[in-house]
């Protein structure tokens, strides 16, 4: 097959349609797929530039109703071992974050039906009261989704109270695969494919900084998974001009281990390296509206992100002093400061800590002092 028109409409930064996409992503060599995205991660970002990030996810319960049936971290309320995190743990867990030079959280809780807006919003006021620099990177879709519900008020009233209360940005979290069919399957009762996107375009109108997900390779199909970005790309086409919108798009390969996915549908993470280098590379030419485009080596490993450094992505995400959720289903990988920018610098590519804007930031005098540059 003849992929040059299609290259060179990509090259032009035009959206390719899902049925292009989906031919490319099938059909085009690995190769040629990597070269293309290449080129337009240097139109799109500073060419040499790699740029990582310090900060702590920290769970806020792992009280769940949701029951994600690709989750091993979460507990059904009354569980031996379900939780709510202290305000003393926050402390020494933010302290602890300083300490590595960083100020952010990415504070999560899931589906808790004891936990309304007005808990949030006093953990979020509270937090920020005791840190004022701290930087909230917090919930998702689908936590707005349900809030909004408990609540009996709209999306925007929800984040809008967020907001007044510290909220700084919005993960992408809990997109999955944004397809009903696969929801229905995987995550049931969580929120489906119109709510999380309806909730993003108010975060967008709102102007809150946030990322977009894919979490891929358990039922979806290659179609599905093609038509999510589509869906992703048409949302951020409809941000407000110069609002923030989807900073950032971070696919990831489902970790199987031990969840209800494996034991009980016989469904197991089947991504290998360049399936994932492919998805990289398709997620950089479908999506010429996303400025930067994250390598998940928490998920795939050192050698195989430095790869997708060449292959259309430009972030190589954050050291992460403390991730629970995905590690509970398989996922081993783990870096340093020193770590992470060592291997940007052996994939040939300069690293620079930014934090959730996208903006470059010095490295912290702590991190200095341990020979970080």
């Amino acid at each position: 097959m003849n992929f040059s028109p299609l290259y060179k409409k990509a090259m032009k930064l035009e959206f390719l349609t899902k049925q292009e996409g989906l031919d490319l992503y099938l059909n085009a060599p690995t190769q040629e797929l990597m070269s293309l995205a290449n080129v337009l991660r240097n139109m799109h970002t500073r060419e040499g530039i790699v740029s990582w990030q310090i900060d702590r996810n920290v769970n806020i319960s792992n009280i769940c109703y949701s029951q994600c049936k690709f989750c091993n971290f979460y507990r059904k309320p009354g569980s031996e071992d379900a939780y709510v995190t202290s305000f003393k743990e926050y402390k020494e867990k933010i302290e602890e974050l300083f300490d590595h030079g960083g100020n952010q959280i990415l504070l999560q809780g899931g589906l808790n039906q004891k936990m309304g807006l007005d808990f949030y919003t006093r953990l979020f006021k509270e937090l920020k009261k005791s840190f004022p620099e701290l930087k909230l990177h917090a919930l998702g879709p689908p936590e707005i989704v349900h809030l909004a519900k408990l609540e009996k008020v709209t999306y925007k009233e929800v984040l809008e109270a967020l907001i007044d209360s510290g909220l700084d940005s919005l993960p992408g979290a809990g997109a999955e695969i944004l397809c009903d069919r696969v929801r229905t399957i995987v995550s049931p009762l969580k929120a489906n494919t119109e709510e999380w996107l309806n909730v993003m375009r108010e975060a967008h109108k709102l102007n809150i900084p946030s990322s977009a997900t894919m979490m891929f390779g358990h039922v979806e199909t290659k179609e599905e998974r093609i038509n999510h970005l589509i869906r992703i790309r048409e949302v951020q086409s409809e941000k407000p001009v110069n609002n923030y919108g989807f900073l950032a798009f971070i696919p990831w390969p489902f970790q199987d281990m031990e969840t209800q996915l494996q034991k009980e549908m016989g469904v197991f993470n089947k991504v290998r390296s360049e399936e994932y280098i492919r998805m990289i590379a398709i997620s950089r030419i479908l999506l010429p509206n996303i400025k930067n485009i994250q390598a998940s080596w928490l998920t795939v490993g050192k050698e195989t992100a430095q790869i997708c450094l060449h292959s259309g992505a430009n972030d190589f995400g954050s050291i992460m002093i403390e991730e629970n959720v995905v590690s509970s289903a398989g996922a081993q990988y783990k870096f340093d400061a020193a770590g992470i920018t060592s291997a940007i610098r052996e994939a040939g590519f300069q690293p620079r800590l930014r934090n959730q804007k996208y903006e470059y930031l010095e490295i912290p005098e702590i991190l200095k002092k341990e020979g970080i540059s």
